[in-house]
């Protein structure tokens, strides 16, 4: 028997534009695989000015997209769609998120869930009484707590914070856009991340110091907002925003890539970044940071590589073989495809919804 079709809306952070910010290619992958299994889906995205000016979208965006310009609008606007929908997800980060989660939880008759893109950043903010886009007295109020970060933090949301169901909902890759590309190799070693004062020393010790280090080798780091003061080697070439189409030749233009993770979510743990599947679809090989759960993802010397310092990131990037690093390579890129796309997201939360829905979750 055909599954029933659910009307689904998404009030998010972004869909139209990913200028620095990772929510806008989860929610497009996430909304078109939805839509492919029968789904009818609205994206509903507050209209700021930052996003306006940075749209990066080719072609028609997946489902239907409408801009709001402020809280009454969206009450006036789509009450309606709210009150009628099977599933309405509220995202971390969504401007005014608590006004706006109050509301849906006030309007929605069918079932209500936060989507935490950035959950231990979310947990800490809440920790120190910062309730910018969700508030603990909200939390009960999600029928689901939807989470980048798996392990251990989805029991905490639950004693703590009294979700009724926190499941993960990781990040994702979306294979139509993140696949090995034809073209020549530029770099020994690439990063595609915003700047973030956290991520910034581990940047430094992975990359920079390597870089310094060989002075023959060809470094790049592509994405906004590096403030003026950073001293960038002679040998590491910088790139501005690119936009998500141009991704998987810039990953595929590089040896390896070099994945580093937000320091709140390495100390949660179970926290994979979105680059991680975007550059393994890709079959570029990874050298990651280290954190716990990573190998729930994948398996460290088999699918990607860890380092701890420039001296080992410069052992991978000059001792490893031709043969075993396209080997390393082509094991991600199997591990992404088994599991971590956008299809398999999309069918997850729809388990999800008709688990709730049907009461059988606890």
């Amino acid at each position: 028997m055909q599954p029933q079709r659910m009307h689904v809306v998404f009030l998010g952070l972004s869909i139209t534009s990913s200028w620095g910010n990772g929510h806008a290619t989860t929610y497009r992958g996430l909304v078109r695989e939805l839509e492919r299994l029968g789904h009818d889906v609205l994206f509903l995205e507050r209209d700021v000015p930052w996003y306006a000016a940075h749209r990066d979208t080719r072609g028609a965006l997946p489902g239907r997209t409408e801009l709001y310009s402020s809280l009454e609008d969206l009450r006036a606007r789509f009450t309606s769609e709210v009150q009628r929908a099977d599933l309405v997800v509220v995202g971390s980060y969504v401007p005014q998120g608590v006004e706006v989660g109050g509301w849906v939880q006030r309007t929605a008759r069918g079932v209500t869930a936060f989507y935490d893109i950035d959950t231990p950043v979310t947990l800490a903010k809440l920790g120190r009484g910062d309730f910018e886009y969700l508030s603990p007295a909200l939390v009960p109020g999600y029928r689901l707590y939807l989470s980048f970060t798996g392990g251990p933090t989805l029991q905490r949301i639950e004693r703590e914070l009294g979700s009724p169901a926190a499941r993960p909902l990781y990040c994702s890759c979306d294979p139509e856009l993140y696949a090995p590309r034809d073209g020549d190799v530029r770099w020994d070693l690439g990063y595609l991340g915003t700047y973030s004062d956290d991520r910034q020393p581990v940047l430094e010790r992975l990359m920079l110091d390597a870089a310094e280090a060989w002075p023959e080798g060809r470094f790049v780091v592509a994405g906004p907002r590096y403030p003026e003061g950073v001293s960038w080697p002679p040998n590491v070439e910088r790139m501005q925003h690119l936009a998500p189409p141009e991704h998987a030749a810039f990953y595929t233009a590089q040896r390896f890539t070099l994945n580093v993770t937000r320091a709140d979510m390495v100390r949660a743990g179970y926290s994979p970044s979105v680059r991680l599947f975007e550059a393994a679809a890709c079959g570029v090989p990874i050298i990651s940071d280290d954190w716990e759960g990573l190998g729930t993802f994948f398996t460290p010397g088999r699918e990607l590589f860890v380092s701890h310092g420039a001296e080992q990131t410069l052992r991978y990037l000059r001792e490893l073989s031709e043969a075993e690093r396209q080997e390393v390579g082509r094991r991600a890129r199997e591990r992404v495809l088994g599991g971590h796309t956008a299809a398999h997201r999309a069918r997850t939360l729809e388990g999800y919804a008709r688990e709730v829905a049907s009461g059988r979750a606890p």
